[in-house]
Order: structure tokens, then C-alpha cells, then sequence
């Protein structure tokens, strides 16, 4: 089908709309963090705004710990994802769409309706102000997101490869490792980007799950840092830059994986 030039026209001026409306936060945001603090005059960039923040509010203490938690959930929940979305999405079993469905309740409860009593029963066995008060019940949603996620992936790859591998005698692992993984990497990387991000910037919970503030995220550490200093909105600024910072260098790492795994989950039926 042709498309004539008056549509190209209208199609690249309406991406250009929706790419100023993504970018205009961003700009906005990377130009107050190099605009001068409140008392200076000299004009900029300031680039010392960064260290600056990055001194006065401490950040590397945060930073840590969420990288901490982001590594920990994402390597446990990647890892069952992969596993239960296999199991789902390769084999037939009884009772596996009510364990299906049963997964999906991770995705239709909110952390908001759970948080208070979980963090009374993590009080009780002596989580709370751990790693694990933080991680599990992040793992346990991004779980729900990545067997949904993996099962799909699984089931749009042709039966036969599955079924030629079991033929061969090849165990269930095996053809896990050797036949399913290697055509679906695009789809982990994109479920490992998601999972990433989304454990990057969660606040609530450990906001509730530490409140002796040991095991204080990045997301939390600016909030009190914007608390300390809002007067400033350079210095907060650069703080946001700051905590921005690792989910960009990871999605520009997994990028390529990223936008094929989005593009092949789109072009499934």
C-alpha cells in the first residue's frame, strides 16, 4: 500500500509532537540541574551542582543499597519467570490455568492493599530492616508480571522445536537452556529492563519495610533530600539526575534487546 506524501507529512509532524512532549521533562530537568543555586550569579553550566548534591545528600549509601535490591530481585524474579513461564507456556498439566490465573492475582492487587499486614508478618519472623522485608515482596510482583510476560513468549515459539528436542531424549532443562532461551533472549532482556526499573523506583515499600531506615532506597533518599532543600530546585534537580542516571545507562546497555523484545510481543496475536 502506498502512502502519499500529504500522510508522511502528518505521521512524522504527530512523532515529532509526542517526542517533544517526552523530552521536554527530561531537558527541563538536566537544564535546572546545571542552572545556578540560590546566592549565585555566575553563569553556567554548573556542573559542580551534581557533586554538590551528590555530597550534601549523601547518595551513595542509597544508591548502593537500591542497586542491592535491584539486583536481587531482578536475578530471583528473572530467574522464576523464566521457569514458571516455560512450565506455562511449553507444558500441559492439571491445574495449570487456575495456577496460571492464580499467578495473575500478582498483578491485580496492589502493594498498597497488602503492605501493612506483610510488614506485620515480616516484623513477626524478624525481616523488617533486611534486605528480604525489601526484596520479597518485590520479587513476588515482578514474578507475576514476568511469568505472565515469559509464558506468552513461550507459547509463540513453534511447537516443534520443543517437541523435536524431546524426541532427542534431551532433558527438560536442557531444552530450556539450549532451545527455548536463545530465541527469547530479546523478551527476558525487555522483562529484566521492566523489572529493573520498576524495582528502581519503588517508594513504598521500603519506605514501610525499613522503618529504622537501614535498608533507605535512592527514591527515598530524594525525597528526604528534596524535603531538606526545596527551596533549591537546582540542587534537586541534580539529585534527580543522580538517581536517574542507572536506569538510563542499563536501558541504553539492553536498548537493542529492548525495542526487539517490544516490537515481538507487539507483532503477537
Amino acid at each position: 500500500m502506498r502512502v502519499g506524501t500529504g500522510e508522511k507529512v502528518l505521521n512524522y509532524v504527530i512523532l515529532a509532537l509526542f517526542a517533544a512532549y517526552a523530552l521536554f521533562p527530561i531537558i527541563t530537568i538536566a537544564v535546572t540541574a546545571l542552572g545556578p543555586q540560590n546566592g549565585v550569579t555566575e553563569p553556567g553550566p554548573h556542573f559542580y551542582n551534581i557533586a554538590d548534591a551528590w555530597e550534601i545528600g549523601g547518595f551513595a549509601g542509597a544508591l548502593t543499597r537500591s542497586l542491592m535490591v535491584a539486583a536481587l530481585v531482578v536475578s530471583v524474579a528473572l530467574t522464576l519467570s523464566v521457569l514458571a513461564g516455560y512450565a506455562f507456556g511449553t507444558m500441559r498439566f492439571k491445574g495449570s490455568t487456575f495456577l496460571f490465573y492464580l499467578f495473575l492475582l500478582g498483578l491485580m492487587v496492589p502493594a498498597e492493599a497488602i503492605v501493612i499486614p506483610l510488614f506485620f508478618d515480616l516484623r513477626t519472623v524478624g525481616l523488617t530492616d533486611t534486605i528480604w522485608a525489601v526484596a520479597l515482596p518485590q520479587i513476588a510482583q515482578s514474578v507475576a508480571f514476568g511469568t505472565f510476560w515469559m509464558r506468552a513468549q513461550f507459547r509463540a515459539l513453534p511447537p516443534n522445536l520443543v517437541e523435536a528436542a524431546a524426541i532427542d531424549g534431551v532433558s527438560g532443562m536442557r531444552t530450556l537452556s539450549k532451545v527455548v532461551v536463545p530465541p527469547s533472549l530479546p523478551s527476558i532482556a525487555t522483562v529484566a529492563v521492566l523489572m529493573f526499573m520498576w524495582t528502581w523506583n519503588e517508594f513504598l515499600i521500603p519506605l514501610i519495610m525499613s522503618p529504622g531506615a537501614q535498608w533507605r532506597t535512592a527514591p527515598l533518599g530524594l525525597a528526604i533530600f528534596k524535603g531538606q532543600y526545596t527551596a533549591d530546585n537546582a540542587l534537586i534537580a541534580a539529585a534527580g539526575v543522580i538517581i536517574a542516571a542507572p536506569i538510563i545507562v542499563v536501558f541504553l546497555l539492553l536498548q537493542r534487546y529492548f525495542i526487539n523484545g517490544m516490537l515481538e510481543g507487539a507483532a503477537k496475536e
